[in-house]
């Protein structure tokens, strides 16, 4: 059935549902322009669906209403999209609120529908036109090809012919010349100087004089790194008494290859004395490198700055870029920085050397995950790791989650009663569990509304478990699933990143803190220590 020659009527059903089912809330708040583009799609994808179904039951000859009928159905659809469409715009603000609210944001008092609409038209248009030019293509190459051969064969190949035409001009094209142009921005960003980080005077500091990494070489984040650190005396103010920390980071542009850059990170921690500290922290970034302070600046002071740390950057992209362009490449360095490490600290005394730790966020949780084999280091463990935020690609973190212990919730799971891997978030958590935590320990730090860790491609077709009954208490009530439509949001999800510290994919320094404290243990450590710790660390990164 068709309306006015130009739209389906059926896609139009198809996809004014998934429009309004669009405006319904997800993990993270929206702006204006992400509820537009979601919407967009949504309704992209709906009027596909639509269309598609229309031409299956054309295809299997079955009746169509006729005459006026058909007319008088036409705008009973138009009538009903419409009126759909405004009676979701209606309560999206208050949706919206929902969100914020579990967040502790201020509410909104509106999502301006006019916007959203407009944005949500533009990119139904621009979808519905590359759908027709495609169309158009398939067409003209069949039909040239039907002179040759049969006309079943004419359209198979002029399909796959059209296939190959698109997915070369996109891919070729489009995103060649859009990664070209990331990387050379990114690139610009890595390796700027800022006037404010000058390189350290001391030498026993990483890019200090006699630093076997040039200060130039260690990139963007790698300088903030090593410059923005708590100091000893900073510790003490807290603790009574402290150490400088010690820092070691070897950025992309310091060695040709990771395992240049992994034996120059050793070698520099060996002339800083790193493995004469009481606890070795070793750091796989986020794709852009960064560590995020929270993470490092917490357990430092834990630790009364009697603790070096180590990471080697393997990209300068968005970890969302970087894990769809350079993710092997990422794995490749954070088991190159792991085996020189590791080597090297399996082989001294055990009464003398520092407990080791892994830590990661993000795409750095995942590639330290892959840095190692259990079975490679069985005989002679480390004694854990703190993997926050997760990406939902971490096969380690989506098979406990899928073999967790029944009764516990998919966004807190409990597995194996807590023996070697426990979970926690804004709330703590790790205290959970039957059994005792061992001597080899594996913390995971997740918040229920992080869409990083809780995307799953399967929502397209099926309710996730972490949307079950009781949920986390970050996450919306009014949540629901949708097929597609949800899949589609918890995507836009991902890119979102407005949620405030302590929500989504933003890490609290204070949930670092528990999470460090529950998986060290580290002694003399007071409830009333603990707080001027936890004052310290949001005065060093206020919300």
């Amino acid at each position: 059935m068709r309306l006015g020659h130009f739209l389906s009527t059926i896609g139009l059903l198809f996809g004014a549902s998934f429009f309004a089912f669009s405006l319904t809330p997800s993990l993270i708040p929206r702006t204006d322009l992400m509820q537009g583009l979601i919407s967009g799609f949504s309704f992209a994808a709906g009027y596909g669906l639509g269309v598609f179904l229309s031409w299956l039951w054309s295809a299997l000859q079955l009746p169509q209403p006729k005459g006026k009928t058909r007319q008088w159905l036409h705008w009973l659809a138009v009538a009903f999209c419409a009126l759909l469409v405004l009676g979701f715009l209606w309560q999206a603000t208050g949706w919206q609120n929902s969100v914020r609210q579990q967040m502790g944001m201020e509410p909104v008092t509106g999502v301006r529908p006019l916007t959203v609409s407009c944005v949500a038209a533009v990119v139904f248009l621009f979808v519905l036109g590359l759908s027709r030019l495609f169309r158009r293509t398939f067409l003209f190459l069949s039909r040239k090809l039907e002179r040759r051969i049969p006309r079943r064969l004419s359209i198979m190949f002029g399909l796959l012919a059209a296939v190959a035409v698109f997915w070369a001009v996109t891919d070729d094209v489009v995103l060649s010349a859009g990664l070209h142009a990331t990387d050379a921005a990114y690139q610009k960003l890595d390796a700027r100087m800022e006037p404010d980080l000058p390189a350290p005077k001391q030498s026993w500091k990483a890019g200090g004089p006699g630093s076997l990494v040039e200060w130039q070489d260690m990139g963007h984040q790698g300088r903030r790194y090593l410059s923005l650190g708590p100091t000893g005396d900073e510790i003490a103010e807290v603790s009574g008494e402290a150490k400088d920390p010690i820092r070691v980071y070897v950025g992309l542009n310091a060695a040709d290859t990771p395992e240049e850059r992994a034996r120059l990170a050793l070698e520099e921690l060996k002339r800083v004395d790193g493995f004469d500290r009481s606890v070795l922290v070793l750091i796989t970034p986020t794709g852009t490198g960064w560590v995020d302070p929270g993470g490092i600046n917490s357990v430092e002071f834990l630790h009364r700055g009697d603790i070096a740390s180590v990471a080697a950057q393997y990209s300068y992209l968005p970890s969302p870029i970087a894990l769809m362009t350079e993710g092997a490449y990422g794995v490749e360095t954070a088991k190159a920085l792991f085996r020189a490490i590791y080597g090297y600290w399996r082989e001294l005394p055990k009464e003398s050397r520092p407990r080791l730790y892994l830590f990661g966020l993000s795409l750095g949780a995942l590639n330290s995950d892959r840095s190692f084999d259990l079975y490679d280091i069985i005989d002679n463990p480390f004694q854990g790791a703190l993997w926050t935020g997760p990406p939902f690609r971490s096969t380690t973190w989506r098979d406990v989650t899928k073999n967790r212990d029944p009764g516990s919730p998919a966004w807190l799971p409990i597995f194996r009663e807590g023996a070697v891997i426990r979970f926690g978030n804004q709330d703590g958590g790790y205290q959970r569990g039957e059994a005792p935590w061992g001597s080899f320990r594996i913390a995971y730090l997740q918040h229920a509304s992080d869409p990083i860790v809780f995307f799953e491609p399967e929502a397209a077709f099926r309710k996730p478990a972490w949307m079950e009954k009781p949920r986390g208490p970050d996450v919306s009530p009014e949540l629901q699933w949708y097929p597609l439509v949800t899949m589609l949001q918890l995507a836009a999800d991902m890119h979102a990143g407005i949620a405030p510290e302590g929500f989504g994919h933003s890490y609290d320094p204070a949930d670092y803190l528990d999470a460090w404290l529950a998986l060290t243990e580290p002694e003399g450590w007071t409830e009333e220590g603990l707080a001027r710790v936890r004052e310290k660390l949001a005065q060093r990164n206020p919300r």
